[in-house]
């Protein structure tokens, strides 16, 4: 639609997890040590928590598609299951393949005797659950059970849970405090914290998409864009990604803090604090300076540092207003 218009290759605000086209935040790469150390030093259960829509799924399917052939993977995106579901699906032919069993008791020695053979070969197995704060209690309890599969030194079978910050409250239950015990990591995964982060998060994402350009968004409109999505980068691409159809729509090169504006209430997301929408009348408070100006500050503010007066961050603010 418009990727021609604007010198596209591809889409590159989808909202589909797509591995390619994640963006290292300190606390994306925190999570990808988290997981690569924790799988390969067989420490057992491994939690990774985050906000709806920081990118939790892309980082599972980025290390999921970097693991070895020697690590055995079973992936649950869907954790409403009783617990009889939730051992037919581990033992499928999707996940671990465990066939000829009638009852618990034959798939847990399966499993045991898979488990036990792996880990002399010196293999790796891994269960991923995502969206795990929608896990029963009952469900979680098998879940406990399951990281019993161990030798002296080493678990069996490294469990990864991942979910929003409601898992937190989940595992503070009293009913589950063996369970939370059990958690060798934690991590959390975070919205990208300021106008910066969110410029350099975009560009990214254009650069994979084979973008002959990165200055489709003004500074004003990257600005807008933070404020907006409060740094969360599914709200950050549908406001992206629609901002580039209504420029399209209006034949516009360059997408505006305008564009971005109407784009924003349209999905309902325009901020609310004091100060943050324009008020009727006000004019764009972003206007103080030229485009050309805005444009210089922001170059400007990419060769300082946190120590740094005036920075861009706090330039930023006092454009805002």
């Amino acid at each position: 639609m418009y990727k021609e218009f604007y010198g596209l290759k591809e889409f590159p605000f989808a909202l589909t997890p797509d591995p390619r086209f994640i963006y290292f935040t300190p606390s994306h790469a925190e999570a990808m040590a988290n997981l690569h150390y924790g799988i390969e030093s067989g420490k057992g259960l491994i939690v990774v928590t985050g906000e709806v829509g920081t990118g939790k799924t892309t980082v599972l399917r980025w290390i999921m598609q970097r693991l070895e052939r020697t690590v055995l993977v079973g992936y649950i995106f869907n954790p409403r299951l009783s617990v009889p579901e939730f051992y037919r699906y581990l033992s499928s032919p999707t996940l671990l393949n465990i066939q000829g069993w009638e009852n618990k008791a034959d798939l847990l020695t399966a499993l045991g005797q898979i488990l036990e053979s792996r880990h002399r070969r010196g293999l790796r197995t891994v269960l991923i659950i995502d969206e795990a704060q929608a896990l029963s209690l009952n469900v979680l309890e098998e879940i406990r059970l399951l990281s019993n599969f161990e030798t002296n030194s080493a678990k069996l079978l490294q469990i990864v849970l991942t979910g929003q910050p409601e898992l937190r409250n989940v595992l503070n239950d009293v009913r589950l405090r063996q369970l939370k015990q059990r958690v060798a990591l934690r991590c959390e995964i975070r919205p990208l914290p300021n106008v910066e982060e969110t410029e350099r998060y975009i560009t990214t994402r254009l650069r994979v998409a084979g973008a002959e350009r990165t200055d489709i968004f003004t500074p004003s409109a990257i600005d807008f864009i933070f404020r907006c999505s409060e740094g969360i980068p599914r709200q950050i691409n549908n406001l992206c990604d629609n901002a580039l159809i209504a420029g399209f729509a209006a034949r516009e090169q360059t997408i505006s803090r305008a564009i971005v504006e109407e784009v924003a209430e349209t999905l309902d997301l325009l901020p609310s604090g004091p100060g943050d929408a324009s008020d009727a009348g006000d004019g764009d408070r972003s206007s103080v300076l030229t485009e050309e100006g805005r444009a210089e500050l922001w170059a400007a503010g990419e060769g300082t540092t946190e120590d740094d007066e005036p920075s861009l961050a706090h330039a930023g603010r006092r454009t805002m207003g």
